[in-house]
């Protein structure tokens, strides 16, 4: 069976990712089992990050690594918190969600409804070795708008205050399965899943 690092330590998004990549003979191994700590995200784009990070986990390993690096875009605040969403209140890790969401809300707090759409967006990128010249690379984006309120228990970052119109709920009130049909992160690990298929 081969092995590939995911470029995270985030539990949730390594169980999202098993879920829909689900790819044969192959084992999809977090970073954090092979001791190694989070890249240090110094890009400008979602692309430059996943790359960052891709290099980091298969340079560390020696192995095959996938990445992703995603975020939330509000429209009423310019694009923010974009590639700053898992840090955007100047803190990651350990109760960082709960405090990103309260910023978020903060900074929306006399936005109103409907002037609140926002959008998920996801790049993969997979690359064979650390000096890989020809990653791939895939992306997604999942539209809706921000609550004034959390709602829900499923899922992380802001899926609380991510209302999808289509279902009518947030994306933490979405089962697992449903959720990733629709997301910014299924969308990109489909057309990676193509891709992956196609390798030679």
């Amino acid at each position: 069976m081969s092995r590939i690092v995911l470029a995270s330590s985030n539990k949730g998004k390594l169980e999202e990712f098993r879920s829909i990549l689900n790819l044969p003979d192959t084992d999809l191994i977090a970073q954090s089992e092979f001791g190694v700590i989070d890249a240090e995200e110094t890009g400008c784009t979602f692309v430059e990050n996943a790359l960052i990070k891709a290099r980091h986990a298969s340079s560390e390993t020696g192995l095959p690594s996938i990445a992703d690096d995603s975020g939330i875009e509000v429209d009423a605040l310019h694009g923010e918190p974009g590639v700053f969403s898992a840090r955007y209140a100047g803190v990651q890790g350990s109760g960082s969600d709960s405090a990103n969401n309260l910023k978020l809300l903060a900074s929306l707090k006399k936005v109103p409804e409907n002037k609140r759409s926002a959008r998920f967006h996801c790049v993969i990128v997979f690359l064979r070795h650390k000096k890989d010249p020809t990653p791939i690379i895939c992306s997604g984006a999942w539209e809706g708008r921000i609550l004034a309120r959390t709602s829900g228990i499923n899922g992380f970052g802001y899926d609380p205050l991510f209302y999808v119109p289509s279902q009518k709920c947030t994306s933490a009130e979405l089962a697992p399965n449903i959720k990733n049909s629709l997301s910014h992160r299924g969308q990109a690990l489909r057309k990676f899943i193509t891709c992956w298929n196609n390798l030679p």
